[in-house]
């Protein structure tokens, strides 16, 4: 939780929703979103050589079992985990 003010740590909470932002090695195609909780889905420039791209997707979660089976779904489609942040909580 690097980037999150200190207010928003102690709204954080397990049954939540948040807004995250999962960073991942690989192309990961729009037609994902609706899968994986209707993130957004943002492939970025070649990052590593032999054209290796970076996938981000961005997107509010309902709480962090939704986050859970956005990330074993990640898991199950072989992409590495680069990163998972939590970019605040969401007061919808």
């Amino acid at each position: 939780m690097a980037n999150i003010s200190q207010q928003s740590q102690k709204q954080l909470r397990f049954g939540y929703p948040a807004i995250y932002s999962i960073r991942v090695i690989g192309r990961l195609e729009q037609s994902w979103s609706k899968r994986l909780s209707d993130l957004t889905i943002h492939t970025e420039g070649m990052i590593i050589k032999d054209g290796v791209v970076m996938t981000t997707l961005t997107g509010k979660l309902i709480d962090q079992a939704a986050l859970m089976g956005v990330l074993n779904a990640i898991y199950n489609l072989r992409l590495p985990i680069w990163s998972v942040e939590c970019l605040g909580v969401s007061t919808e």
